[in-house]
């Protein structure tokens, strides 16, 4: 009996969430590179390392930083019923929600706004690390703005018993099947209001809430228990996940869902790389002033990665 509980015990469920997860995040981030035009590609294709590695950095600080959770979501139906409704500027939505109720439910239009403005003024001043570090930020929170569970209160499926979804939809699925997604997406362009750009991909977004939900309610109704789970063993733990099937179905039935918004993060982000470098002067990338972090900025980070590893997320999880 022991032996069997303590095999029980292993079983961990891969359900958390992780916004876009850290394979989808990192790709997005480095596909947007070659969206990029003859003025920028250079020094984004020498930092792509750097540009893909970071791109989780805003997930990890998470585990630190208390004010960081509501950069990264919107929970609309806590603010209004029609997205539409929500004032657009900052201040005005200070006016009517105040500070406590737009922490509680989520800035991320504003965070992008405010990290596309950091952008550009790195580029003015061609500060290499921090063109870096808010390029890799703001592609990160552009692409959980791509996320439909990043636009809703029920962002996990916790209101209609569809605990898991979240994780399922923006990690499990891109696992799986990106490999066969078409990601030529075409050149960055140049955009005239970033604010404006934030609402118009937050609300295309927000729209496909109720397709994501009520598809996997649908097809959960089909499948026995058996069939929709499946079970790997990782660093001597056995981990719950969905199935291969279960997730080619739910997947099919959104018909490139998935694909579309990844190939839309891809060049939004391109998009607005390349809008706060035009902001920012268009400085030539060649020879900036700082190309190595201080020792400060390293010992930061690793600060930040030992939290990201053995503690626990400060605020909900997504």
């Amino acid at each position: 009996m022991k032996r069997l509980t303590r095999c029980i015990t292993l079983i961990i469920p891969l359900f958390f969430c992780t916004s876009w997860g850290v394979f989808a995040h990192q790709r997005i981030n480095k596909l947007a590179i070659f969206t990029l035009p003859s003025g920028m590609i250079a020094f984004y294709k020498q930092q792509a390392k750097y540009i893909t590695e970071h791109a989780v950095d805003p997930d990890k600080r998470r585990y630190a930083d208390s004010l960081e959770a509501p950069r990264h979501y919107l929970d609309v139906e806590n603010y209004e019923q029609n997205i539409d409704s929500i004032p657009e500027k900052w201040k005005d939505a200070l006016a009517r929600y105040g500070q406590k109720r737009l922490q509680a439910n989520g800035i991320v239009p504003w965070q992008i706004q405010r990290t596309y403005y950091s952008l550009v003024k790195a580029f003015q001043t061609r500060d290499s690390i921090k063109i870096l570090k808010y390029s890799a930020d703001l592609g990160h929170y552009i692409g959980d703005a791509h996320v439909p569970l990043h636009t809703t209160a029920n962002h996990n499926g916790q209101l209609t018993n569809q605990v898991g979804i979240h994780a399922f939809w923006e990690s499990r699925l891109p696992e799986l099947f990106s490999d066969r997604y078409n990601f030529v997406v075409g050149k960055a362009v140049y955009i005239e209001n970033p604010l404006k750009e934030a609402w118009k991909i937050l609300k295309h977004t927000h729209q496909l809430v109720d397709t994501v939900l009520r598809f996997e309610a649908e097809l959960n109704s089909s499948f026995l228990s058996d069939q929709k789970y499946s079970f790997s063993e990782k660093n001597n733990q056995v981990m719950k996940q969905y199935s291969v099937a279960y997730s080619k179905a739910y997947h099919d039935k959104m018909k490139n869902m998935v694909e579309k918004q990844m190939r839309s993060a891809i060049i939004a982000i391109g998009s607005f790389w390349f809008s706060a470098w035009v902001d920012g002067g268009q400085p030539t990338l060649k020879g900036l002033i700082k190309t190595e972090l201080l020792s400060e900025e390293i010992k930061e980070a690793s600060v930040l990665d030992k939290k990201f590893k053995n503690d626990k997320i400060i605020g909900r999880e997504f």
